[in-house]
């Protein structure tokens, strides 16, 4: 088992920066490969990005290729979603997973934090 924690969302203005965290508990974080998903006001829940368990790939979603940046520090049990440049249409609900990465860039989350409130104004 994973438990997961989020902080670090909130309300900013459009063009503006946040960075999410996520803590897990348990020994075998860096055995898991971790993610960030978002769901937006009556919209399905979709992948944002994912890291491999050493941190040495990364992969995004093309709604936030190259403003937002996952990464993760093993030795304290945290995954990072640094975010630039936020358009409105970036707020949502965004929930931290660890799951499983496979060599085609395909992510499958097992485990999933309760989420955090991102709004950005325009």
């Amino acid at each position: 088992q994973v438990q997961l924690v989020e902080s670090g969302g909130g309300l900013v203005q459009a063009g503006g920066s946040l960075t999410l965290s996520c803590v897990a508990s348990g020994r075998t974080f860096s055995s898991y490969a971790m993610g960030w998903f978002r769901q937006a006001p009556g919209k399905e829940r979709e992948f944002v990005a994912a890291i491999s368990w050493s941190g040495g790939s990364t992969y995004y979603a093309d709604s936030v290729k190259g403003r937002f940046t996952i990464s993760r520090d093993n030795a304290k049990n945290t995954v990072y979603l640094q975010m630039n440049s936020l358009k409105p249409e970036d707020t949502a609900v965004y929930y931290c997973n660890a799951g499983r990465l496979f060599v085609s860039g395909s992510y499958y989350p097992d485990y999933w934090g309760q989420g955090t409130q991102v709004t950005v104004s325009s």
